[in-house]
Parts: C-alpha cells; sequence; structure tokens
C-alpha cells in the first residue's frame, strides 16, 4: 500500500466535508431567498406551527423540570463544600435562562422534529410526491421548507421561555420542599438576580436552535435516498447533523453575547 494512500484518503473525506457543507450553505441561502417572496403557504405554515411548537411542548417541559430540579441538588451539594448553598436560586435561574433552556429544549426539538420533518419530505421524494408538486407548478421549497423553517425558528424561543420558566419551577420545587429554602426568599433571590440579557440571549438561542433544526430536517429529507434505507439514513443524518450544529452554535453564541 502506498505512503500516500491514508493522506489521500484523509483528503478526499476533507473535501466530501467540505462540498456537503457548501451545498448545506447554498440550501439555506435559497430558503432566506424564499422567505421574502410570494407566494406564502399560511395554511403549511400554521400546521408546522402546531406540529414543531404546541406538540413538542410535552417533552420540552419534562425535560425542564427535572433538569431545573437536578441542577438544584447538584449546586447545593457542590455549594456545601465552601458553604456557599446559598447561591442555588441564582445559579439555577441563570444556568436554565442562558444555557440550559435553551439547549436541551433545541435538542428535544431536534429529536422529535428534525427526525420528522426528513422523515416527512424523504418519504414524498420515494413516492414521488415532490414530483408531483413541480408538476402542478408549486415550488417544493416554499411549500415544505419556507413554512417549516419559519415555524421553527419563531415557536422554539416560545419553547424555550415556556422551558426556562418551569425549570426555574422545577428548582424551586426541590429547594423548598427538598433543601429548606423558603419559598419567598427563594423566588425573591431568582428574579433580583435575573437580568434581561439573561432571558434574552436564550430566546436568541432559541430562534437560531429553530432555524438549525427545521433546516437540516429539510435539507435531509430533500437529499433522501431512494427506499426505506434511504429514508432511515436521512433521518439519522438530521438529527446527528441538527445536534452538533447546535452544540457547536451554542458555544459560539455564548462567546458572542458574553465575552466582555
Amino acid at each position: 500500500m502506498s505512503l500516500t494512500a491514508p493522506l489521500a484518503h484523509l483528503g478526499a473525506m476533507v473535501l466530501a466535508a467540505l462540498a456537503a457543507t457548501g451545498r448545506l450553505a447554498l440550501f439555506a441561502g435559497r430558503t432566506l431567498g424564499h422567505l421574502l417572496t410570494p407566494p406564502f403557504y399560511l395554511r403549511e405554515f400554521l400546521h408546522a406551527c402546531l406540529q414543531i411548537g404546541w406538540l413538542s411542548l410535552p417533552v420540552v417541559g419534562l425535560t425542564a423540570i427535572f433538569t431545573g430540579a437536578a441542577l438544584a441538588l447538584q449546586i447545593y451539594a457542590g455549594g456545601a463544600r465552601f458553604s456557599a448553598e446559598a447561591v442555588v436560586p441564582q445559579i439555577v435561574a441563570i444556568g436554565m435562562t442562558r444555557e440550559l433552556g435553551p439547549v436541551l429544549g433545541g435538542l428535544m426539538v431536534a429529536a422529535r422534529v428534525a427526525s420528522s420533518i426528513a422523515a416527512e419530505i424523504g418519504t414524498m421524494k420515494v413516492t414521488e410526491q415532490i414530483d408531483a408538486l413541480v408538476t402542478l407548478s408549486t415550488n417544493p421549497m416554499k411549500y415544505l421548507t419556507v413554512p417549516r423553517v419559519l415555524a421553527a425558528t419563531l415557536t422554539v424561543p416560545l419553547l424555550v421561555a415556556v422551558g426556562d420558566a418551569i425549570g426555574v419551577m422545577g428548582g424551586w420545587l426541590v429547594g423548598t420542599e427538598r433543601l429548606g429554602f423558603n419559598s419567598a426568599t427563594y423566588m425573591k433571590n431568582t428574579i433580583e438576580f435575573l437580568e434581561f440579557w439573561d432571558i434574552g440571549s436564550g430566546l436568541v438561542k432559541g430562534a437560531v436552535f429553530g432555524f438549525i433544526v427545521a433546516l437540516m430536517g429539510c435539507y435531509y429529507g430533500m437529499n433522501s435516498g431512494r427506499g426505506a434505507q434511504g429514508v432511515g439514513r436521512a433521518t439519522k443524518s438530521a438529527v446527528v447533523a441538527a445536534s452538533v450544529a447546535i452544540l457547536a452554535s451554542n458555544y459560539v453564541l455564548t462567546e458572542v453575547f458574553f465575552s466582555a
């Protein structure tokens, strides 16, 4: 085997990754372009809001309440090592609103929505329904991609806001019932410690994460292979790509928001 074979293999992988990134960037650009031009499919948009926003609320709420409760226990246990148990309300609030609420909410939506969108659009491609849309002079991106991307971008911040509130309430419940905090004092410390940008940064992250989730689902669905295996691979790839992109963009946004 040639000594250059490993380097050639590595180079091929890098080139393939760059090509895939370019295709995704072009897809995102076309999606943003279609957002600004008619026609607009209001019925598809409202249906996507229901599917992505309302029906994702239970899983986001359950994730948030257990995360807030576990966070309160962990902070109390860690703070007890240097007599700082009193910081539980403040750290739970800032941890949920800045980081855990948006990230875990985004990941839960990615697991539920990206897979669903990729499977739905991939199945439409396999059964030639997308070709039928083209035959009917309907742009598939405007009919399938734009409503879902717009709905996710608008509804995921709302899910994050609800998740933040539920997570803080989970911490409050554990703090008052399990750790012996006074209820009024706990809520007072939480409200006084939080700043507007703590909440606002999480909502901005939620909008970015929602865009990523829907974009990945639509992209991999549109580029799904033929047959059941192709749809399965598209679904898996959409969830993995959306999850990794959420974690990477979370770091970038945190660096931008709080580096000062």
